[in-house]
């Protein structure tokens, strides 16, 4: 079985690439949406509070968003904290120093960044990879990081379509499939942690668009 990595993705994953940066330029016609509509990054919109209370308790400074889409989710927005403090940007209510996007798809984010940073960010990412990539691609993504992790993933079929018409999930697991590869990635790493969100159909909700959460975190074992 070939093994890939960065420096050799699997076929698929280069497809897949291609696929996402044409929507980012031309949207999804059949979903009416316009280029800029297309991948925004605002799905971090609903872990902006868990993420801020993870960085407020590990002294945080710098992120990495792993899979940012546009970064759309970055510019200016009001804010409101639990006190009721308001806020005109995410990286304000975080209180950190930077926030850098990267995402292979879209060109102005598609450099591979360069160093570490205190923690990395990636929702609705990895189910939007092929599954024989997701190995290398958590191993990098924990490579960036130096305090934590946080991860949403989606184990459902998407509502969005690709160009080629194939669902914009391409990975659907259980959750003990995706916690087997993070324990891993974290185990080889002293001192990261990582935070992960799942999300599934409801048992009595099935074929509906009901979702369940199930939160996970899980520490390196210290050597």
């Amino acid at each position: 079985m070939t093994e890939y990595s960065r420096q050799n993705p699997s076929p698929r994953y280069q497809e897949l690439v291609a696929l996402y940066r044409q929507m980012h330029v031309e949207g999804v016609p059949d979903g009416n949406l316009s280029a800029e509509e297309t991948f925004p990054g605002k799905s971090l919109n609903n872990h902006v509070a868990r993420i801020g209370q993870i960085i407020t308790v590990l002294g945080s400074e710098t992120i990495l968003d792993y899979g940012s889409g546009k970064g759309l989710q970055y510019g200016p927005a009001t804010i409101r904290g639990s006190d009721g403090t308001s806020f005109d940007s995410i990286k304000a209510f975080w209180r950190v120093n930077s926030i850098t996007c990267y995402d292979p798809a879209y060109q102005p984010f598609s450099a591979l960044p360069d160093g570490t940073f205190d923690g990395v960010v990636s929702t609705d990412v990895l189910e939007h990879c092929p599954k024989e990539d997701v190995p290398w691609i958590i191993e990098e993504i924990f490579s960036f990081a130096r305090e934590f992790v946080y991860l949403n993933i989606a184990c459902f079929p998407a509502k969005k379509t690709l160009p080629n018409g194939e669902n914009a999930h391409c990975t659907i697991e259980p959750v003990d499939w995706w916690k087997g590869l993070l324990d891993d990635a974290v185990a080889r790493r002293p001192g990261l942690r990582y935070y992960a969100d799942f999300f599934h159909r409801r048992p009595d909700g099935e074929g509906s668009d009901t979702l369940a959460n199930s939160f996970l975190s899980g520490k390196s074992r210290v050597r």
